[in-house]
């Protein structure tokens, strides 16, 4: 028997569904409150504030996020390049995907550019987790300069993420997939 979504899930679901594909400013609480279906009550009782929803929606992504890092490390226990290659095409994957809107962390980033706004300050927080993560995979894998390997392909990453994006057709997965093996076969990953 499939559990049915509680209200806060419901309102979780939209409100993600429409900040990432409209963007987090262009969507009010309103809209959020007549597309899932709850009083506004039941809203306001789940989440105070919209800056609230908006850090229970990154914190969402993150989960996916880190989820995501999980399973390939748990499907490649003792091949740390296996996880940095799979994490690529789960990377590739997503940004061919035809409702690919870049980044959420990113975007909201430059949505929410003061540093204290809580959204701001959350995706911040998801990104520095993640490519942790990434840099303590290559350090398993005895890269070289894993710190450097880390930084090396956020950066590479994030700038495919935004021209696949904002150009698609300037974006090219094989040219990031050479680009990335480049570096891994470079500070020598196993």
């Amino acid at each position: 028997m499939e559990k049915k979504e509680t209200a806060k899930e419901r309102i979780l679901r939209v409100a993600s569904e429409l900040f990432y594909r409209e963007g987090i400013r262009a969507v009010g609480i309103d809209r959020i409150i007549e597309e899932s279906g709850v009083a506004k009550a039941s809203f306001y009782r789940n989440f105070a504030t919209k800056d609230d929803l908006i850090v229970a929606y990154l914190e969402n992504k993150s989960r996916e996020s880190l989820g995501r890092v999980d399973e390939a490390e748990q499907r490649y226990p003792d091949s740390p390049k296996m996880v940095l290659s799979t994490l690529l095409d789960n990377l590739i994957d997503r940004l061919n995907a035809p409702e690919n809107r870049g980044c959420a962390f990113m975007n909201t980033v430059v949505e929410f550019p003061d540093a204290n706004h809580p959204g701001h300050q959350t995706a911040v927080e998801h990104r520095h987790e993640l490519w942790r993560r990434v840099e303590e995979i290559a350090r398993r894998g005895g890269a070289q300069h894993p710190e450097e390997l880390a930084s090396q392909l956020r950066m590479l990453c994030s700038g495919a993420i935004m021209v696949s994006y904002t150009d698609k057709a300037a974006f090219h997965a094989e040219y990031l997939r050479n680009a990335i093996r480049l570096l891994i076969e470079k500070h020598a990953v196993r």
